[in-house]
């Protein structure tokens, strides 16, 4: 299963990287495959520090926020490793580098969870968070997708957003739509070219 995440890593100076990610849960739980893309800071500080910690959260900006350079989230300090928790989590997992699997474009880092904290309760996503989540996927991606594909999605996901939004998530929206709207202008004015003004891996 692929969960949703906030994975947060530090370097040796203790400076922390918030980065959205879709982290593989193996069956038992405690089991985690973070797959970052090469080259990434998340992959040098988890290759660095051993160490990385897993957040689960419902605040959709922080999503949106880290793929569109609004990466300035209030962190606390982890409770078992060295490292850093996301402030507004559910809750987190810290967890250590076990293996790694070693790949040209995205490795494999098999971690285990050492510790799991429960901050606050869960009381599910509304389509409108979802249709954030999906949007932000697809800032992550432009440089992979047919301008079509991306429009075609977006009017699908407007229809959730529209229907279900609070505050926050039509603020994360606006912040994603920035992003869109300013690839397909330039990739309209240059249809030859393949390149994308994002550059949105974690």
């Amino acid at each position: 299963m692929i969960q949703e995440t906030i994975v947060i890593t530090q370097n040796s100076s203790g400076v922390a990287h918030i980065a959205p990610m879709g982290v593989h849960t193996q069956t038992a739980g405690d089991e985690f495959i973070i797959l970052p893309f090469r080259p990434s800071t998340t992959l040098n500080n988890l290759l660095e520090s051993k160490t990385a910690v897993i957040n689960y959260c419902d605040d959709v900006r922080v999503f949106a926020g880290c793929l569109t350079g609004r990466r300035d989230w209030p962190l606390k300090a982890a409770e078992k490793i060295n490292g850093q928790v996301l402030d507004c989590a559910l809750a987190h997992t810290e967890v250590e580098l076990v293996r790694v699997e070693d790949d040209e474009t995205r490795p494999k880092l098999f971690c285990k969870a050492v510790h799991t904290v429960n901050h606050a309760p869960f009381k599910g996503f509304n389509r409108a968070q979802y249709s954030v989540l999906e949007a932000a996927i697809l800032v992550s991606r432009l440089n992979m997708l047919p301008l079509e594909k991306i429009q075609a999605e977006l009017d699908y996901l407007r229809i959730g957003l529209e229907k279900t939004a609070g505050g926050r998530e039509l603020e994360a929206w606006g912040w994603l739509m920035t992003i869109i709207e300013k690839h397909i202008a330039y990739v309209a004015s240059q249809p030859e070219a393949g390149a994308t003004i994002a550059e949105a891996k974690p």
